[in-house]
């Protein structure tokens, strides 16, 4: 992993909440318990401009009735918008970001709640992505819409889509690595820290461990393609080995509790 220069700020964004069961990130939980997981987004300032991981949902999807009855038809998920505007727009305004400052986008994976807002982007800025991930979104349709990917947020000739094979390095500081099983080819991000500031980083697993405990007790995750729940842990494993080396916390992607103390977290450490 380059490491010439790294990651300057980070900037932690929640582009709303999703009600559902935790069976869905907890392999194995009980189905009737509940969770409000956030949405998540990274704004990542590097040398070469501000990269942002992931972009929450397509409000289109979300506020035209016939389209949420198309693409949400189960009652037992609820997502959940912060605002009426465009969640990118008002969290990027809230930290004095505008999306035309965003010089480059990375998706984890194309689920409806990463990769809904990409129509801000096409045509713009190049998008960063494992290749088997956008060829399974773009392939045998209609089954990744049935795994909660909505064709229409990524099928569009303007994205400029970078594609990986594998673990890479997309800006300085800023590397990708492949944590398939979620989706197959969800990538997980390691962070390093500019020494100027402050040094150190983060592993951000994303959707490889929604919660704490899929970390720390190494529980599978309840979403899964392609793999079975066990074929799940090895990523976590992994993301906790280079983690442990590094001496960087591992992230989990829709912890209702560590992610708006990650968040306050940055806040308070990268204040401008």
């Amino acid at each position: 992993m380059g490491k010439d220069m790294g990651v300057r700020r980070i900037i932690a964004l929640t582009l709303g909440w999703e009600d559902l069961p935790k069976s869905v990130s907890v392999h194995g939980a009980s189905r009737t318990e509940r969770v409000r997981e956030p949405v998540p987004g990274l704004l990542l300032e590097t040398a070469d401009g501000w990269l942002l991981l992931d972009t929450g949902f397509n409000t289109a999807l979300l506020r035209d009735p016939a389209l949420r009855r198309r693409f949400y038809p189960s009652p037992n998920y609820q997502p959940e918008l912060p605002g009426p505007g465009e969640p990118l727009e008002e969290a990027l305004a809230a930290v004095g970001v505008d999306l035309a400052d965003v010089t480059a986008v990375a998706l984890s994976h194309l689920h409806v709640d990463h990769a809904g807002g990409l129509k801000h982007f096409a045509g713009r800025v190049p998008v960063h992505i494992q290749r088997t991930e956008l060829a399974y979104g773009l392939s045998n349709h209609p089954e990744p819409e049935a795994h909660s990917m909505a064709r229409i947020d990524y099928d569009d000739p303007r994205i400029d889509w970078r594609q990986a094979d594998g673990d890479v390095e997309i800006a300085p500081g800023v590397t990708a690595l492949l944590t398939a099983g979620h989706t197959p080819g969800h990538q997980s991000f390691v962070v390093d820290l500019d020494p100027a500031a402050g040094g150190g980083g983060y592993v951000f697993a994303c959707d490889a461990a929604d919660l704490t405990e899929n970390i720390t007790h190494e529980r599978a995750i309840g979403a899964f393609i392609g793999v079975t729940a066990e074929q799940t842990v090895p990523p976590i494993r992994r993301l906790k080995e280079i983690a442990a080396r590094r001496g960087y916390p591992v992230i989990p992607g829709h912890d209702p509790i560590a992610w708006p103390a990650l968040t306050a977290e940055l806040a308070t450490r990268f204040h401008p």
